[in-house]
């Protein structure tokens, strides 16, 4: 049969290849900054876009959607097209992608840094950004979708699957996650409230790390792997179990995210055990890998790529078996909000993800440009820099996850806390803190020498933009199975239908886990207390989101007894009813502060405490890692957006009075006056409208509803102050929180 001509597009390729490297510099960069931040706070340099909780978000966007999205790009671009034996399907579709990510990730960075966010992890970006994803994933999607079906083999190989399960599965993530009410052009509120927030949050956020850092990594795996060693995939059997199984159960498993929280249990049990069920395909798909080098263990010695490929492999079967670890019971309880967590991520980015992005650098730029790579040895220098960064950077805070969750549960032989100064715990772990500074200094460093390198490379070759290739066209294959032919093989044979399959596979857990939370009111009981936020609460929690204060402060207090001792009474569903988002947090870099506006369940931090807090947290506690925020003392509040908050918080189901739109400003004012005039007695002269005052109000209201606390503070809601809204607080005490939860609680024994 005579062979068509045509011509593989390695400009786009190339485009991706080099925004790859820019955001890597720019992720990487931002993540010693956010290092050196926790470490010595004076590295938050007192200013407003430079703060921790402004730029943390800002690292973890970058290292995945600017750095590992455009590596996949990059991959998928380059390997599809070798595969399929096609140009992609359209040209001007490619470049519509590539442009409209790197806006994307531009205007992603400018909002994250003005304080423009959800506060969701992964997903903090605001409405119209999330709009812009969606429209540039179809357009990546129509690309990819036209150019299987105008491809010249017969059957699909294994990573064209992965690439399939990738784009449909994040496409389902995102828009159903990103369901939120606009407020103003960069200010929105989730239309999920407390517990179903934090389900699918996590059920997006557990997802987004299977299905944007995992299933394109994997179907990048079976490409380049193969290719490098020059040996065919270890065994098709096991490529067809691995991604099917791997498909199947990843979309169940995001419950194991609120372990010991105020997530229903059969939603936890369901997280748990399909956890532990993703150890099989996960380490199926290592295997796979691996053994697709056998006999091939003299080019990973002597090649720098391949060594890439290996420790990339290994990590990613380190974090499959960890992540099933983390989601026993027992091991949560003890890792949760620790380190540990910070540290499993790692393991998975700069190992899986990174190198593999690595090996697939220096296996493009060689023949991209048709020349030998510059230099092995700093091809191999960066791989030892690499892996001594990973190492220097993952095992100090594997070390301080124990010795935090250690100091935090340790009582004393009279049965009180051994600690019960929060900052006792960071104090001891501030050493390895500074060891991972110089982790992520030497992975930085092995990064700019590949940068090098791949420069030098560049500059020696020519690029070829449009590289001549031929194949014989596609026959037309029969529509029925043929004699002989495994299910699974005609299953290649039918994009259309096998991107159906993928679909059903994927939404099946989703509906299981997600649609009872809605239908059965007993998931989450009410408590008679729990009233929504006045104007100003809610004004100082978007404050508070703003800053990025979840990133280090949880607001789920577990039923330990460490933990009821430390911070209170445990939290109950009930409580966050009204809590658009949710905001329980994954780690404690902080105290808890669910119950921060109630001390002991009798008294109450003092307005002034929180003010100096803010001010100046060294000159309250000279050991605190905690950033000042001076500018929340100069800044107003948008007390003119207050009405639209109502509005929407109204449409959401949050009942505030028909029209208390129209009352809402002049309740704010009041209570803002109120705080001022307790800050004034202090010898404190602040205006009312300061962005300070909201979040002051904010924090005191935390825990305030379910506490057995006396209205005897001058920050309290009075309810004649405030003749528009209900606002009453609790009456019956604790037992009513627990009776309305069906729980009992002993704090003194932890039963």
């Amino acid at each position: 049969m005579e062979h068509e001509k045509f011509l593989y597009d390695n400009k786009i390729v190339k485009f991706f290849a080099y925004a790859t490297i820019l955001w890597g510099i720019v992720a990487i960069l931002v993540g010693v900054l956010v290092a050196l931040q926790i470490a010595f706070p004076v590295f938050n340099l007192n200013l407003e876009f430079t703060s921790f909780g402004r730029l943390r978000p800002l690292h973890t966007n970058a290292a995945i959607f600017a750095f590992v999205g455009n590596t996949i790009f990059m991959g998928v671009y380059y390997s599809m097209q070798r595969l399929l034996k096609t140009r992609m399907f359209n040209d001007t579709l490619s470049w519509i992608h590539f442009w409209g990510w790197q806006l994307i990730i531009v205007a992603a960075a400018v909002t994250l840094v003005l304080g423009y966010t959800t506060s969701k992890e992964y997903a903090e970006l605001e409405w119209p950004i999330d709009i812009a994803i969606t429209l540039i994933w179809v357009v990546f999607g129509w690309n990819m979708i036209g150019t299987i079906l105008i491809r010249r083999v017969k059957h699909m190989y294994v990573a064209i699957w992965f690439y399939i399960a990738t784009f449909v599965t994040v496409a389902v993530l995102h828009v159903v996650n990103s369901f939120e009410i606009p407020v103003s052009m960069w200010k929105s509120y989730s239309m999920f409230a407390g517990v179903q927030d934090a389900l699918v949050q996590w059920w997006y956020g557990h997802n987004a790390v299977a299905f944007f850092l995992t299933t394109p990594y994997l179907g990048l795996m079976y490409y380049f792997l193969p290719k490098a060693a020059n040996r065919p995939v270890y065994s098709y059997r096991l490529s067809i179990l691995h991604f099917w199984s791997l498909i199947f159960l990843y979309i169940w498993a995001g419950p194991h995210h609120l372990l010991y929280q105020s997530l229903p249990d059969w939603a936890q049990t369901m997280g748990v055990v399909f956890s532990i069920m993703l150890i099989a395909p996960s380490w199926g798909g290592m295997v796979n890998g691996l053994l697709t080098l056998r006999g091939a263990w003299d080019k990973v010695r002597d090649t720098a790529l391949l060594k890439f490929m290996v420790v990339a492999v290994t990590g990613y079967g380190m974090s499959t078996f960890e992540g099933p670890l983390l989601s026993l019971k027992n091991v949560n309880a003890f890792s949760h909000f620790t380190d540990w967590t910070i540290a499993h991520v790692h393991i998975g980015v700069l190992a899986w993800n990174g190198f593999l992005s690595f090996a697939i650098l220096y296996w493009l730029f060689p023949r991209m440009f048709k020349v030998k790579l510059f230099s092995e040895k700093l091809a191999n220098t960066h791989f030892w820099l690499g892996t001594l960064g990973i190492v220097f950077y993952a095992v100090p805070l594997y070390w301080a996850a124990v010795t935090q969750s250690l100091m935090w549960k340790e009582f004393t032989a009279d049965g009180f806390l051994a600690y019960p100064n929060f900052l006792e715990t960071v104090t001891q772990i501030m050493p390895m803190y500074y060891t991972r500074i110089i982790g992520g200094v030497l992975y930085m460093a092995g990064f700019l020498l590949m940068v090098y390198n791949l420069v030098k490379t560049a500059k020696a070759g020519n690029f070829v933009a449009d590289e001549a290739a031929s194949a014989p066209p596609l026959e037309k294959a029969p529509s029925k199975r043929i004699f002989g032919e495994t299910v699974h093989s005609w299953l290649e044979r039918k994009p259309v239908l096998f991107t159906i399959w993928a679909l059903i596979a994927i939404l099946i857990g989703g509906i299981v886990e997600i649609v009872p939370m809605y239908l059965v009111k007993s998931n989450i009981p009410t408590i008679e207390n729990v009233k929504p936020y006045t104007p100003l609460e809610l004004q100082g929690r978007d404050v508070y989101i703003s800053e990025g204060c979840v990133s280090c402060h949880s607001q789920m207090v577990r039923p330990f007894r460490s933990e009821t001792e430390r911070y209170g009474e445990y939290s109950k569903a009930g409580e966050f009813v009204y809590d658009h988002p949710f905001l329980w947090g994954s780690r404690r870099a902080g105290p808890d502060l669910a119950r921060t506006g109630v001390v002991s369940g009798k008294m109450y931090k003092p307005d002034s405490w929180h003010y100096n807090h803010m001010m100046n947290p060294q000159g309250m506690n000279a050991q605190s890692i905690m950033p000042p925020y001076p500018w929340l003392f100069t800044k107003d509040i948008d007390i003119e957006l207050t009405p639209a908050k109502i509005r929407v918080m109204q449409t959401l189901g949050v009942p505030y009075p028909e029209g208390y739109d129209l009352q809402a400003e002049a309740d704010l004012m009041t209570q803002a006056k109120k705080i001022a005039a307790t800050l004034s007695e202090a010898g404190i002269d602040i205006e009312p409208q300061k962005q300070i005052i909201a979040l002051i109000a904010y924090l005191q209201r935390l825990g305030r509803d379910i506490s057995e606390a006396p209205e005897s503070t001058t920050s309290m809601i009075n309810k004649s102050d405030y003749p528009g809204l209900l606002m009453s607080l609790p009456t019956k005490g604790n037992e009513l929180a627990n009776e309305s939860q069906g729980l009992s609680y002993d704090t003194k024994t932890g039963m």
